[in-house]
């Protein structure tokens, strides 16, 4: 017992400067990478005070793209949980054709460019695409409105739900809930009392990571939003429209937010992935 003991102590016991080695290494690159760019944003935004800081967050624009953003995300989001979801129960719970192909497509805008994404709208719903047509004669606005913000943010964020659902889902398996359909349940009371309650901690956890994405995204939404002060701006386009108006101090404070913001779902997300590998709270 006691060599098994030391056996499975000793790949982390090791040399103390060994150790110390990694720990600062880890520190450095962290503080470096991170810590330094955070305290970067906050001391530029306040190099003014706190009155040009508060200025700069009340201007017109600013809250009009802080409510476009809070707009897009309150959009987006829902409807990626929705489809997370549902394409997360179809693909761990039923055998079908077309199966590999609906995984593949989930994670296809992790393989293509933001940029790419935004220009194929462009290109699908743009002046002189094969529907701007039909989009002019009817007064629909897609591209260069929030529509067109909207769904480029969705085909961005829409694999972070299901991609956490999946491997949860198929690591719990299906006994649980044909336990429940031999009891009698209804789909609704399959969903909501058996998949719902094994689900939430990985739930909640992909729809933070997708609100992050979706309040911070800029590629995609840069191509269809026209650049449109007041009207298309989200805020990471706002800040660099104030960055390149060499308004350093309204950039760096109105780019305070995503970085609280980024703060915070670095807290929730540690919260979360505690209680989420804890035993007793996966289900």
């Amino acid at each position: 017992m006691n060599n098994i003991s030391t056996k499975r102590k000793s790949p982390i016991a090791g040399p103390p400067w060994f150790r110390f080695v990694l720990i600062g290494t880890s520190v450095v690159f962290i503080t470096a990478l991170i810590g330094l760019p955070v305290a970067a944003v906050f001391a530029e935004a306040f190099r003014k005070g706190f009155s040009a800081y508060a200025d700069s967050l009340q201007a017109e624009y600013a809250v009009a793209a802080i409510r476009l953003t809070l707009i897009v995300a309150a959009v987006a989001v829902p409807l990626n949980l929705v489809f997370g979801v549902i394409a997360s129960w179809a693909i761990t719970k039923f055998e079908f054709y077309g199966k590999q192909l609906l995984i593949t497509l989930i994670d296809l805008p992790f393989s293509v460019s933001p940029v790419i994404s935004g220009l194929i709208y462009v290109l699908l719903f743009g002046a002189n695409s094969i529907f701007g047509e039909w989009l002019h004669d009817n007064d629909v606005q897609i591209v260069f409105a929030v529509p067109g913000l909207i769904i480029a943010t969705i085909f961005v964020t829409f694999p972070f739900v299901a991609r956490e659902l999946i491997p949860l889902m198929q690591e719990q398996g299906t006994e649980e809930e044909e336990a429940a359909i031999l009891l009698g349940a209804s789909g609704w009371q399959l969903f909501f009392r058996v998949t719902l309650p094994n689900i939430k901690w990985g739930l909640l956890y992909g729809v933070l990571l997708c609100n992050a994405r979706a309040m911070g995204e800029f590629g995609a939404v840069s191509v269809v939003s026209g650049h449109i002060k007041g009207e298309t701006n989200t805020i990471p386009l706002h800040v660099e429209i104030l960055y390149n108006e060499y308004n350093f101090v309204a950039a760096f404070a109105v780019a305070s937010i995503l970085t609280l913001l980024a703060l915070i779902t670095l807290l929730l997300k540690t919260l979360l992935e505690s209680r989420f590998s804890s035993p007793t709270n996966r289900h």
